[in-house]
């Protein structure tokens, strides 16, 4: 199985980057065990800064996104239709992406509606959420074989939901950042239309306050795979990892059925989830 474009682009990168580390390390005549000690910290994780906005501009009307839209770190905010800085459920995005869409190096702003919706596969990367409204980005792809890729970017102050899985597929969630959030990641617990939902959440930061890293629903068989998750803030570890739900289909509050690692749909061990 080919492996996804993010995950090429990223193992390209690593090539790279070791290679120019032991070209530039030889030159001060540095080897052997120092050069792996800087390459191993040189690649530990560690939050990247937020970035600064190239600019704003305000969007009164959804942008479609096919291909790919390089935003070049202009921060993007809504107006008009979607100014209102509500919680509501039927706001528009402010960029809807067709599917197999790329969206990248865009900041999003106040009001922030609906962030973004993906309509099928799609790949957000280095996008940031300065204020999170209803949603930061909602997934909903309808074939079990999308596949939704999060790169890079982070969400701040989110009341609930950051990134909301209604579709079918596996969304994979690597090199993010979380801070001040109701639930980094929430498969539809109520949707008129279920689907099974894989999750993949690997190389990312936490940051206190927050209610759960993901929740998925067992009775789907969705399944959450958490991996090198560093939480910041969070000593009494109040925020709960994966949470297990019994979804349905009627609209009703999902049942909240237990939280942490099962084996079965919360897939890691204690070792993947660090305190810092």
């Amino acid at each position: 199985m080919t492996a996804p474009a993010e995950q090429r682009v990223r193992h390209r990168r690593r090539v790279t980057g070791r290679r120019a580390l032991i070209a530039g390390s030889a030159a001060l005549g540095i080897t052997g065990a120092a050069i792996l000690t800087t390459t191993m910290l040189s690649s530990a994780g560690a939050a990247t800064a937020w970035p600064t906005a190239n600019g704003s501009k305000a969007v009164a009307k959804t942008i479609p996104v096919s291909g790919t839209y390089d935003g070049k770190l202009t921060k993007f905010y809504g107006s008009g239709a979607l100014g209102t800085s509500d919680q509501s459920e039927d706001q528009g995005p402010i960029f809807e992406l067709a599917d197999g869409a790329t969206l990248k190096n865009v900041i999003i702003g106040t009001p922030a509606a609906d962030g973004v919706h993906c309509l099928g596969s799609c790949t957000l990367q280095n996008v940031w959420w300065l204020d999170v409204g209803e949603d930061a980005a909602s997934f909903k792809g309808k074939s079990s074989s999308a596949v939704y890729t999060v790169y890079g970017g982070g969400a701040k102050n989110a009341d609930d939901k950051v990134l909301q899985f209604n579709g079918a597929g596996k969304l994979v969630v690597t090199k993010f950042q979380v801070e001040n959030f109701g639930k980094l990641v929430r498969s539809c617990g109520n949707c008129k239309t279920q689907y099974k939902r894989t999750v993949i959440i690997n190389d990312v930061d936490v940051t206190a306050p927050g209610k759960a890293i993901v929740g998925v629903n067992s009775n789907y068989g969705d399944t959450a795979s958490l991996r090198k998750i560093r939480v910041h803030g969070d000593s009494k570890k109040k925020i709960k990892t994966c949470v297990r739900f019994k979804g349905n289909n009627t609209g009703k509050e999902p049942t909240e059925l237990g939280t942490g690692a099962d084996g079965t749909t919360c897939l890691f061990s204690s070792s993947d989830i660090s305190y810092e």
